[in-house]
Order: C-alpha cells, then structure tokens, then sequence
C-alpha cells in the first residue's frame, strides 16, 4: 500500500511502472539503458478512490490523463531507474493529495447598505478632487 493522505491509500497493484530510454545527458549508456520510469495509474478504475476525488483528481491530471482516464507520469529527472520510479510515485501521491484535499465552502456575501454608502461618498469626495485639479485658473487681462 502507498499511503496518500492519513485515510486514504492505493494499492501497489493498482500502479504499472514501464522503464523506457531517458533522453538527456547519461553518455554512452543514454542509448542502451532504460532510466526512465512511465508510471501508468488508471484512476477511473481504481478502488481506492471515492467519486469527488476521481472528479477533482480528473481536473487536476490535464494533460497527463488520458481518454480512458488512466495517468501517465513519466520521470527521467534522474540517472537510476530507481530514483525515477520513487520520482514518480511521489509525483502521483502529490497529485491525488491535491485532490483528497476538498476545498472550502464558501458563502457568497453582499456588501450591507452602510458599506456601499461610504463607498460612493469615497468616490464622491474623490472626484470633487479632481474636478479642483482640472479647473483653469482665472487670467487677468
């Protein structure tokens, strides 16, 4: 199990991590060893998840989601196969956390009748300034 939240975990089999040939600097071994981790997790399938979380998660993946709602994060930060894979995982974790996370309820509110008074007097005041500024001064010929 990975633990994501305190409540909330996936399981190992829920993850499929593929090793593929990592661009970037590495040298001779660029071309035969395969460094970097494609972490796959279909999160559409996944027991662990409850609805609110798959639809927060699904806004969250954008690009990294495809069309039959599987994640695909793919990490070659790193020179080892090992620290890619851990990358990624923590990538994933940090993601379905974001999700787990629900947002604040919010309540609309109005300004109340005195806030909207003292508002317009502000702006009353304001431009009563500014029209003294762009008055002429009187010329004596």
């Amino acid at each position: 199990m990975i633990p994501v939240t305190d409540t909330l975990s996936i399981g190992d089999d829920e993850i499929a991590i593929t090793y593929i040939r990592a661009g970037g600097p590495g040298g001779q071994n660029v071309n035969k060893v395969s460094t970097a981790a494609q972490l796959r997790f279909d999160m559409r399938a996944s027991p662990s998840l409850d609805g609110r979380v798959k639809a927060r998660l699904e806004r969250l993946a954008g690009t990294k989601l495809t069309r039959d709602g599987v994640i695909v994060i793919t990490a070659n930060r790193f020179r080892t196969q090992e620290a890619n894979r851990r990358d990624a995982i923590k990538r994933l974790v940090e993601m379905i956390a974001a999700a787990a996370h629900r947002p604040k309820f919010r309540v609309p509110t109005k300004p109340s009748p005195g806030e909207k008074k003292r508002r317009l007097e502000s702006k009353v005041r304001r431009g009563a300034t500014k029209q003294l500024r762009s008055r002429k001064p009187a010329t004596d010929d």
